[in-house]
């Protein structure tokens, strides 16, 4: 007979299968990826000896992860994405470094022993769903690591050479070729495993379900999904698929929407480089400005991807430059950042990006955070307000007949000095005209709402007031800061915890007492305050689930 206790874990078990997060739950998340080596450190370890050059291990854990979410979560993000946990390389130093980064494979049925033992995976699991957030694991099926073109196929998860395609380089012109063929080079080889084999689809789809059934996953990212047989992820993704929860693709490219889309089908989601690209062409600074691309791939992405309010936004990766090294004004930043999560989509924040980390490229852009003291710097205290803001909205409107998530997001006008886009309810009026005062620049925004309506910006708690024929116009006198507007009446009518006790409407102050401290209310004031101007007139619902991935470098 079952004893109270393992009645009790079956049940939670079998709660957490029956509610394994779907695309739909994903929607409404907020992502923080995390590189486990460089996110934090034990007590007692010296933070002076992490070098991104050195391309070698630095000491972060998935105990260190877990004993520091506190981080992570009062920064309002609502899932974490980890490294990669399967067992990377264990063989010598490569041309390249160690697997510090998580995504040189070797044997998929074992764990990365530098990362942690079994249980402590575990227990961050429990940790991360005990403050009702998502875990999100990378994962790499299209390849192993080796340091040859004929390597000891005995140590892989795969023993034999059968189970993987005959080496030649990548012709990254040929979709067939980036399928068959080899990433790396032949300093650090990739073996590209066939999964069009039968025993690989269904060793992989044990292997996939026990990992997420273990340590209660709730999401993968697919590290390099275009390379892989696109008829392999309906077996391995999705709930029909052996993992039965959501997959986001990496799909690496440029503004090509096309390629993008056309893995949204066979995956439930894909990382939306196009938008990536259209963002950093369009608002980094030096850069050509150029608003028409983002435009352009709003347009193109409704045409072609599924479902646009599940795709991945993001400004940085472990495969991308730092914003900061490509951007020189800190208002490109805030504005690009205010775009992916005022858009439809899935906003990530990449570890170190609230801290203005500027890394290069692979490997500088893998710096360790502690550097930082964890410091709330401006950007961070930013995306707490984006983050508090977004919830607000995921959780008012869930229970209606139009979730704000699931609203298309309009554009509403675009031009030479920036862009504004209404979703839902919200306008959002963002600009690339930089930090420096812009006194004879303004946009100038016809919206659905009439004359005299009283708006709320989200991100300095002040008010303006509709003009005529609908329109607001908003100026740049102090500097291109980011600008998102809601109705007044209906922040008070929900009693929402954003600008709590400052909004006003044509009844006067809603009174409802404040949230936010007076001191971080003056901290964001002082540091992102807007001057809008009008023509005429001066986010709980979390279910225990599972999922564990992977993902490479």
């Amino acid at each position: 007979m079952l004893t109270p206790l393992l009645w009790a874990l079956l049940a939670t078990f079998l709660l957490h299968d029956a509610q394994a997060a779907s695309a739909a739950q994903w929607r409404d998340r907020s992502i923080y990826q995390v590189i486990i080596d460089r996110y934090a450190l034990s007590n007692g370890s010296d933070p002076t000896l992490c070098n991104p050059s050195a391309q070698t291990w630095c000491g972060g854990t998935w105990n260190t992860l877990r004993d520091n979410l506190d981080y992570i979560q009062d920064a309002g993000f609502t899932a974490v994405w980890i490294s990669p946990v399967q067992q990377n390389w264990q063989g010598e130093r490569t041309p390249y470094g160690d697997a510090y980064h998580g995504y040189w494979i070797q044997d998929s049925t074992q764990l990365n022993e530098k990362f942690g033992s079994s249980d402590d995976l575990l227990a961050l699991s429990k940790e991360i769903h005990q403050r009702d957030m998502y875990l999100m694991v990378d994962v790499v099926v299209n390849d192993v690591m080796a340091l040859s073109t004929n390597p000891d196929y005995s140590i892989y998860m795969f023993k034999d050479a059968s189970y993987y395609h005959t080496y030649c380089p990548v012709d990254y012109s040929n979709t067939t070729s980036e399928q068959l063929c080899w990433l790396g080079d032949t300093n650090v080889t990739l073996p590209d495993v066939d999964t069009t084999n039968p025993t690989v689809i269904s060793q992989y789809g044990s292997w996939i379900s026990e990992l997420v059934h273990t340590y209660s996953i709730d999401g993968l990212r697919i590290d390099a999904a275009k390379h892989v047989d696109a008829d392999f992820w309906p077996t391995f993704c999705g709930t029909e698929g052996a993992s039965g929860i959501f997959c986001m693709g990496e799909v690496f490219g440029g503004l090509d929407v096309e390629d993008a889309a056309e893995w949204q089908g066979p995956l439930d989601s894909v990382l939306n480089y196009p938008m990536y690209t259209a963002l950093t062409q369009a608002f980094q600074i030096p850069g050509p400005l150029n608003i028409t691309a983002l435009t352009d791939t709003m347009s193109q992405g409704k045409q072609l991807y599924k479902d646009t309010t599940v795709l991945g936004n993001f400004l940085e990766n472990q495969d991308l430059p730092r914003w900061a090294s490509g951007s020189v004004d800190v208002q490109t930043l805030y504005n690009a950042m205010t775009f992916n999560f005022m858009t439809d989509g899935i906003p990530i924040v990449y570890y170190g990006q609230e801290q203005y980390f500027s890394g290069a490229g692979d490997p500088l852009n893998r710096e360790p955070l502690w550097p930082s003291n964890y410091t709330k710097t401006d950007a961070y205290k930013f995306i707490q307000m984006l983050n508090q803001f977004r919830n607000y909205l995921v959780n008012s409107t869930a229970s209606t007949s139009n979730p704000w998530t699931t609203a298309e997001t309009q554009v509403l006008t675009a031009s030479q000095y920036g862009i504004a886009i209404m979703k839902g309810d919200v306008i959002t009026v963002l600009t690339n005209v930089g930090s420096p005062a812009q006194n004879n620049t303004h946009i100038a925004v016809a919206t659905p709402y009439d004359r005299n309506t009283a708006l709320t910006n989200i991100l300095t708690c002040e008010q303006w007031v509709v003009g005529s024929q609908g329109y607001i116009d908003v100026q740049y006198t102090l500097g291109g800061q980011a600008v998102i507007l809601h109705p007044s009446t209906i922040l008070a009518a929900n009693k929402s915890p954003v600008c709590s006790g400052l909004v006003q409407t044509s009844q006067g102050v809603d009174d409802e007492s404040t949230t936010l401290s007076n001191a971080a209310l003056s901290a964001v004031r002082s540091n992102f305050r807007l001057t809008l101007w009008a023509v005429d007139s001066v986010v709980i619902a979390v279910v225990l689930s599972m999922a564990l991935g992977w993902r490479w470098s």
